[in-house]
């Protein structure tokens, strides 16, 4: 399933979302966050806030093409990448809602956003997308700290321990949305600049990314009581805190 236009990639996050509340699966999330950003980019396209509307609408739709690759694809036993698979594997052992959040951003920043970029711009300067490519980055960002801040509403003792668990707050930071901006539009730019070594490049990277996402879902034994704990209380079944994250969500942010 592939969208042609910002439109189509709405209705096929709706469906993911939707699909995901009634199976109680953990994907939901990052697709409940994913749908939030994709408006916001449909309204600044609206009201001309890009430096491109068309450019930001056709790289909105490469880009999200292929996280709807990757998860239709995993859903049929189809190979995808590393990066989204261990995201897609996570949903198989008990983890924080934030951890299930963070592991698709990972995967689809850190990897996808760099790809869909390059082939967007195809033979134009890459520099003429800088902007743009930040705008959806910041987007990503206030979204995902707005989730943070409110991630008491599923996790009431979250905010509470998570300040002992130092070493994973600490992958947090090494994550964090401006370090993997940083990186992916380095990555761009490798990308861009090497054509001839594409695949070989995306393979390296993709290994990379892979790790990253192992360690946000594994923090070494002495913090996994801490993360447990968290876990405990939150409270509700998948669907519920699916439809909790709608509900934070329903508050626009102002434009970045």
């Amino acid at each position: 399933m592939q969208a042609t236009n910002i439109d189509e990639v709405i209705e096929i996050l709706n469906t993911i979302v939707e699909e995901c509340k009634a199976n109680n699966n953990p994907l939901g999330y990052f697709a409940v966050l994913y749908r939030k950003v994709t408006i916001r980019v449909k309204e600044g396209i609206l009201n001309n806030r890009f430096e491109d509307n068309a450019r930001m609408e056709k790289l909105d739709v490469r880009f999200a093409n292929r996280y709807f690759k990757a998860y239709f694809d995993d859903k049929n036993n189809t190979p995808i990448s590393k990066s989204w698979k261990i995201s897609f594997k996570a949903i198989t052992k008990k983890h924080l809602v934030l951890q299930h959040l963070l592991t698709g951003i990972n995967a689809h920043i850190n990897l996808d956003l760099s790809i869909a970029t390059v082939d967007t711009v195809e033979n134009n300067p890459l520099d003429t997308i800088k902007s743009d490519f930040n705008h959806i980055n910041s987007l990503l960002s206030e979204l995902t700290d707005d989730v943070k801040q409110n991630m008491g509403s599923v996790s009431p003792i979250f905010k509470l321990l998570m300040p002992l668990a130092k070493q994973w707050d600490d992958k947090l930071i090494e994550f964090s949305i401006q370090t993997a901006r940083d990186g992916a539009w380095l990555f761009a730019n490798d990308l861009n600049s090497n054509p001839d070594k594409r695949e070989i490049l995306i393979k390296e990277r993709d290994a990379k990314i892979e790790t990253l996402g192992f360690k946000l879902l594994n923090p070494v034994r002495t913090l996994q009581w801490v993360l447990n704990m968290i876990l405990f209380f939150e409270g509700g079944s998948v669907k519920d805190k699916i439809e909790t994250l709608e509900g934070k969500l329903q508050t626009e942010p102002a434009w970045v």
